[in-house]
């Protein structure tokens, strides 16, 4: 038998095999667990687009997690949850495939996220995502309304920029690779002051590999732009930032907005544009959690699912 630790030579990864775990985190008998399957979409141009399926009844429910992260960031709250669900790997994460052109807007990402919802997911009746998810979902709820009755955007609104989430940025861009797990966990627990060594450890477990020679390296795509091809120029970023708060404008469909009372990524500004541009949409702010409200505050975050879903 393989060994838990995974510092230790014969570790083997066991994707579907920590779920006791999270029920444990919350407070859930893991004999009433619903039961989780790896499904696969594949796209027109080869590609495949992956996720967790939760229960076998159709999936009520969406969520999509933020950059440098995966399916698996949301296991504690739907574990809490307890409903027919489907995590989504956001092309470029988890075990979902690469894009090419290596282009990983919201936008691009919307019209992948289609496909897989419009195969696992065709009568959910809420799409939630978190940062990099948040601004997807937005995305799709313009590009493809009949996928999206309602939507919770997760930290995150159009107005946040690199220096507001300097923090994760910075965390993103660190090394690739670690000679050892002791080393990539002491970096995730680092910049995680908000999360129990725990939840970081089986968080690295799953958005990492063990390579052949002990060390361990991020599995999200970190390329930048693709060989000969330009950075996008700073104005036209930002042009393009900014043109999804009238996105935000356009749609109609029932909205939360859920920020984290420990994240500085939103602000107040933020939040006066968002309801501005949306004054029908709800605000709600869970305390003592950071950016990742679903990791920090995993119960909390199933409650306010559960509400929407009401």
């Amino acid at each position: 038998m393989a060994s838990t630790d995974p510092a230790a030579d014969d570790w083997a990864y066991d994707e579907l095999g920590h779920f006791h775990e999270n029920a444990a985190d919350v407070g859930v008998d893991a004999s009433s667990l619903l039961p989780v399957r790896r499904v696969v979409t594949s796209l027109d141009d080869g590609r495949t687009v992956s996720g967790l399926r939760w229960g076998d009844e159709d999936a009520e429910l969406v969520v999509v997690h933020g950059s440098a992260q995966n399916a698996h960031t949301w296991d504690s709250t739907l574990a809490s949850l307890g409903r027919p669900a489907v995590a989504v790997d956001l092309p470029g994460h988890g075990h979902s495939a690469w894009r090419d052109d290596r282009s990983y807007h919201p936008t691009a990402l919307a019209e992948d996220l289609a496909v897989f919802v419009a195969e696992h997911a065709p009568v959910s009746r809420l799409i939630c995502g978190m940062s990099l998810g948040g601004m997807t979902v937005l995305q799709l709820a313009r590009q493809r309304p009949d996928l999206v009755p309602r939507f919770v955007m997760v930290d995150i609104t159009p107005g946040v920029t690199k220096d507001k989430a300097k923090e994760i940025h910075d965390f993103i861009a660190g090394p690739q690779s670690f000679p050892s797990f002791t080393e990539i966990f002491d970096r995730t627990v680092e910049h995680n002051p908000t999360r129990t060594h725990e939840s970081l450890r089986r968080g690295i477990i799953h958005n990492a590999r063990k390579l052949d020679d002990g060390s361990w390296e991020w599995r999200y795509d970190r390329r930048g732009p693709a060989d000969g091809t330009p950075a996008v120029e700073p104005k036209i970023a930002e042009t393009a930032r900014l043109a999804m708060w009238d996105d935000l404008e356009a749609t109609d469909q029932p909205l939360l907005l859920v920020r984290g009372s420990r994240s500085p990524v939103v602000d107040d500004e933020d939040v006066a544009e968002f309801s501005r541009r949306r004054p029908d949409a709800t605000v709600v702010v869970v305390d003592d959690a950071g950016h990742s409200v679903q990791g920090d505050q995993p119960v909390e975050m199933a409650r306010l699912l559960a509400a929407e879903l009401a």
